[in-house]
């Protein structure tokens, strides 16, 4: 089967970069980690609320779980902002703050149990996926700008979500998603 080269449209516009662009690698990975900081913060703030609303005895303790890593994970950014001697600063992430939208939108349109529990699940692999691919992108960063600390410190954190997502996948599969198909 043929594949057909895709091509970009004619009109599409350029995009001007704003006068606080970043302009290095550098620049771009401090600004992965400021998103990264508001990100984990806001998990951590999203996090109570799943937990209060979820049903599973086994996706409450896994919840309560990641929300000590999340708290770890504020702790371990600001370790890495230090190890490249940048002060640690926030930046709103767009993309976590949709998806936590989302997650407070599948509470108010499910019932406890289940059916909100499978809804839970979704909303936070959905965070977990998000982080997954910005800590992946940020070791690589690291890499090759030779932040080997900074490498280290992020790689811990991404070994974290990977197992978080592992083990809600687990939950759903294995048990949860079966209940919520009753």
């Amino acid at each position: 089967m043929a594949t057909k080269k895709a091509t970009p449209k004619k009109d599409a516009p350029k995009v001007a970069a704003k006068k606080d662009a970043a302009k290095t690698l550098d620049d771009l990975f401090e600004d992965c980690l400021k998103d990264a900081l508001w990100a984990e913060n806001a998990v951590k703030d999203a996090l109570p609320k799943m937990i209060k609303n979820a049903t599973s005895a086994k996706l409450k303790t896994a919840l309560e779980d990641h929300l000590v890593e999340t708290k770890e994970h504020v702790k371990i950014i600001k370790e890495a902002f230090k190890s490249i001697k940048v002060k640690a600063e926030e930046e709103k992430c767009d993309a976590i703050q949709g998806i936590l939208d989302e997650g407070e939108g599948i509470l108010e349109s499910t019932e406890p149990g289940p059916v909100r529990d499978a809804g839970i699940i979704a909303a936070c692999q959905k965070v977990e996926h998000y982080e997954i691919a910005s800590y992946g992108t940020m070791v690589a960063y690291a890499k090759v700008l030779k932040h080997k600390e900074a490498r280290d410190l992020i790689k811990s954190i991404l070994k974290q979500e990977k197992a978080a997502d592992k083990l809600l996948s687990k939950l759903a599969t294995s048990e949860i998603n079966l209940k919520a198909d009753k």
